[in-house]
């Protein structure tokens, strides 16, 4: 055993002190008012000693000798007991142990917390969790999203902006083959719209079904941010890979917009185009019983004329599937 001077050993140990502790070090810090004031001739300071454990090994190490009154401990193991001393040598001779602390290292950051730190709108933290660089910044939540892509549904434009200058990759794809800017459009974010363009992101991506970042804005059905990608030379007349749908069949098949529908007839959406099973707007329309598109589409010279490949008109079909009075009323409108 080590003989220790009562008085000291209370000293010693009520100022050994523990600072900040993350998964790979340890900040302690300690008072000695001569050397803190840097009173005397360095050869009357106390020089301090710290020792502590490795663990692996199961030996004593030293950390620091010397006159300072604080030290940080680095390249520790995290998640990982540590245990601290501190030793003094005085002018004396007199060498004095302090009290032995135990200090349990973090575990390393991951995946959630970055994604936490996202889903809080939390700047200081992100910033902080991206600096300390050992999480990847692209990682994906349990849904296949990136913090990107949260940050951009949520329209945190500022995270997008930490993210996107930390490295995230603006055309990195979900499970499903989204992107962050499918989802700024969809979502009606324009301001993280023209950031994500601005950054490299695609109009003519696709997700897994063949959308295009136009087919979700639609279903969105955010005017503003669809006149955007109009005027910023998105590609109206494109088709997905499952239904042969372009955005204005999207429209007729799920909300209805007539607005959404007047702007992509505007920039020259085909008003007559064919699905797979040849069903054209106004078909898929009157089928959703969307009144007001259908009124808008026949004002806009949609044949009502033609035939699916079942050899069916919109009116044959609005009788069928029981639109037809509806039909009707939009016929005698136009």
């Amino acid at each position: 055993s080590i003989p220790l001077n009562s008085r000291h050993f209370r000293v010693l140990f009520s100022l050994f002190l523990v600072g900040r502790v993350n998964h790979h070090s340890v900040e302690l810090s300690w008072s000695s008012e001569e050397n803190a004031a840097h009173l005397g001739p360095l050869e009357t300071w106390t020089l301090f000693t710290l020792e502590g454990n490795d663990p692996k090994k199961q030996t004593t190490v030293t950390f620091y000798v010397g006159y300072g009154t604080k030290f940080t401990v680095d390249r520790l193991e995290p998640n990982t007991l540590y245990k601290f001393r501190l030793k003094t040598c005085h002018l004396s001779g007199e060498i004095l142990y302090g009290q032995e602390i135990s200090v349990h290292t973090a575990q390393p950051l991951n995946g959630k917390n970055l994604h936490q730190a996202v889903i809080l709108n939390n700047e200081e933290e992100l910033a902080r969790i991206l600096h300390m660089n050992t999480v990847d910044v692209n990682i994906p939540d349990q849904l296949g999203f990136t913090p990107l892509m949260v940050a951009t549904m949520r329209g945190f434009y500022r995270l997008v902006d930490i993210l996107v200058q930390n490295g995230a990759d603006v055309n990195k794809k979900s499970s499903s083959g989204k992107d962050s800017l499918m989802l700024a459009c969809f979502c009606g974010h324009l301001d993280i719209v023209q950031y994500l363009r601005k950054s490299g992101a695609l109009w003519m991506s696709r997700d897994n079904a063949g959308c295009t970042a136009l087919h979700w804005a639609v279903d969105g059905s955010h005017l503003p941010v669809i006149q955007h990608m109009i005027e910023d030379n998105c590609q109206v007349e494109v088709k997905d890979s499952v239904s042969g749908w372009t955005p204005l069949m999207r429209v007729s098949a799920v909300t209805g917009n007539a607005n959404v529908a007047s702007i992509l007839l505007g920039a020259g959406a085909d008003i007559n185009v064919r699905d797979r099973d040849g069903k054209t707007p106004l078909m898929i329309a009157v089928l959703n019983n969307h009144e007001d598109l259908v009124k808008l589409l026949l004002e806009n010279g949609a044949d009502r004329h033609v035939k699916n490949e079942f050899g069916f008109t919109a009116k044959e079909m609005a009788k069928a599937f029981e639109r037809k009075v509806t039909f009707c009323r939009c016929i005698h409108h136009s």
